[in-house]
């Protein structure tokens, strides 16, 4: 009799050898003729989950006096998309479960035209009614999902109805434990999307791994009649390249041509258009190489040290989920001011908008899915919902130049299922893309010498980059006992120290030795950076973390008060003193790098 682990190694070798299968997201929807959903919508709470059984995706009103209908779209209270509805109502800031969202819109019918409703995202689970038809679902609070309407939409007013329920499962990616805020809600935009019958469904243009001087792409094409040829054109270096369709409608590129390389020094985008047949798509592409050389990362061919910081994607001074530009400007400006040429967006994908923020500001970008701490290893589902949230993750973000990393999960235990689990998403991630550097974060070290800390996380074999998290001076050790630490690594590969810190209050002064002062921080800060340059294989860090930010592990009154404080600046933007050491060494690091 075999054991669930053994039933679930050979679904793994199975899942191994298939070909992934193809996102359905629209790419670049911003680039298309768009209808905003955004703004206020009718809500209901439903703590029981009553609404399936009372039908309130029909929107129905009563047909007279006596008709009983127990429920009210138009009669309810309000919230805002995009938003959480944790900050929005004050009774719902502890709230898990369903809120059914709806709204009424205008639409005027056109022909030879394909219409698409995306959303950005939606935690965790999404149910959604047009009209009373249900288009569908999805799984997974941070990534874009999209439903055809052609057939569904109607020429004047349309009801669109929306379940979310933002309960937490112990099957879930993540799973029922975390360390951030559970935001529940419509939290990025809603659009309706308008296409040709037969369009451009995504696209890919970059430079050959390793290669600067050649371009490498492909079209796909979704519709019942594609065109002969697909064309890429960027009309500033005066290029034009054809391509004709193969029999599922894609087209490959690959052609030599010199192109002002991107970097964080020079972050220059250039416009390309994707056309055939009746459909053109334009974007801002940048173009450049990122490989590893022994413990080095290059980037255009040369070694970059990513002075960086971690950061949530958390509203400066209103909280709540961050989704406008000025939240973006505010906390990608706020990196810049700290030295970064690199941030590492944890622990789930951020929204888009700050990822094509960061390819004009030239910010490096390490993206992460939510596998975190433990999620149920053994269970096919939850890979499933893994790598659906990777595919959508990297079938979004593919074209923009500063993410450089995909990450596969933060803070995992080592063990054989944990692995083999890790391993296969991280073949599959190589499947899907083979251009970029895959990492994950890991914390689980030994002493192999009184002063000695060892990684040979067995996950570290499967990756391209090592990320490690270590809080020597706040859950283990004294500050002052980093001087003495030596590191070692059981694989000759860069390494990222993707984590480390201290809590502190701003405003909260005492001795370097009291917790939650600036100055227990500040002090940290100092002994961490002095021994982690004495690492050979360091190739950068993103410190934990940029901004304080909303946790329900928090209690400490008058402290945290639900917020994790290891942020170097408030949730209001004061500067924490510790925000002003990092600032100095990355200014001095900036300085040395050739």
């Amino acid at each position: 009799m075999r054991t669930k682990f053994a039933v679930f190694l050979s679904l793994l070798s199975a899942i191994a050898l298939a070909e992934p299968a193809p996102s359905d997201l629209i790419a670049n929807p911003s680039a298309r003729t768009t209808i905003s959903l955004d703004g206020t919508w009718n809500t209901v709470v439903d703590p029981f989950e009553t609404g399936i059984s009372a039908r309130f995706y029909e929107n129905r009103k009563p047909k007279d006096e006596s008709d009983l209908v127990e429920y009210s779209f138009d009669a309810s209270q309000k919230l805002k998309v995009p938003g959480d509805w944790n900050t929005q109502r004050e009774s719902l800031f502890l709230y898990e479960g369903p809120i059914w969202y709806q709204r009424y819109f205008s639409y005027g019918k056109r022909s030879h035209t394909r219409v698409f409703l995306y959303f950005g995202a939606a935690n965790y689970l999404a149910r959604v009614w047009l009209n009373g038809t249900k288009l569908g679902e999805h799984v997974g609070g941070f990534t874009a999902f999209n439903f055809e309407i052609t057939d569904v939409i109607a020429s004047g007013e349309n009801s669109l109805v929306v379940e979310v329920n933002n309960t937490r499962h112990a099957d879930g990616v993540p799973p029922l434990s975390t360390d951030w805020w559970n935001y529940g809600g419509l939290t990025r935009s809603v659009e309706v999307v308008e296409v040709p019958n037969t369009f451009i469904q995504d696209y890919s243009v970059q430079l050959t791994k390793g290669i600067s001087d050649e371009v490498t792409g492909w079209v796909q094409f979704n519709g019942k009649n594609p065109p002969e040829k697909a064309a890429l054109a960027i009309p500033e270096a005066g290029i034009r390249q054809e391509a004709k369709l193969d029999a599922s409608g894609r087209a490959e590129f690959r052609f030599h041509t010199q192109l002002q390389l991107w970097s964080p020094e020079n972050p220059k985008l250039y416009r390309v258009i994707i056309s055939g047949g009746e459909d053109s798509v334009i974007d801002e592409i940048g173009f450049r190489t990122v490989e590893t050389r022994g413990t080095q990362i290059l980037l255009n061919g040369r070694p970059i040290f990513l002075r960086g910081i971690s950061m949530h994607e958390e509203a400066p001074f209103r909280g709540g989920r961050a989704f406008s530009e000025e939240d973006d400007r505010t906390l990608l400006g706020w990196a810049q001011e700290l030295g970064c040429n690199f941030v590492r967006l944890a622990h789930y994908p951020h929204n888009e908008e700050l990822i094509r923020l960061a390819d004009r500001m030239g910010i490096l970008v390490w993206s992460e899915v939510p596998v975190y701490w433990d999620v149920d290893w053994t269970n096919p589902a939850t890979l499933e919902n893994a790598e659906a949230q990777l595919r959508d993750n990297i079938a979004r973000d593919h074209n923009r130049a500063a993410v450089i990393l995909w990450s596969l999960s933060n803070e995992t235990p080592v063990g054989a299922p944990r692995t083999n689990f890790l391993k296969t998403l991280a073949g599959y991630v190589r499947q899907l893309d083979s251009t970029r550097l895959i990492t994950s974060a890991m914390n689980h070290t030994e002493a192999s010498g009184p002063d000695a800390r060892r990684l040979s996380d067995p996950l570290g074999q499967f990756l391209d980059v090592l990320g490690l998290n270590e809080y020597v001076g706040w859950y283990e050790h004294a500050p002052e006992d980093a001087d003495r630490i030596q590191w070692s690594f059981a694989y000759d590969k860069p390494l990222i120290v993707s984590e480390f810190g201290g809590g502190a209050l701003y405003g909260k002064h005492g001795h370097t030795g009291t917790r939650f002062t600036e100055e227990y921080q500040a002090n940290l800060f100092e002994h961490q950076l002095k021994m982690l340059e004495k690492i050979p294989s360091l190739a950068g860090m993103s410190p934990w973390v940029l901004m304080d930010f909303y946790s329900p592990r928090r209690f400490l009154p008058g402290v945290q008060d639900f917020r994790n404080r290891k942020g170097l600046l408030s949730e209001r933007g004061q500067r924490k003193q510790a925000f002003y050491i990092l600032q100095k060494f990355y200014r001095e690091k900036k300085e040395k790098q050739p």
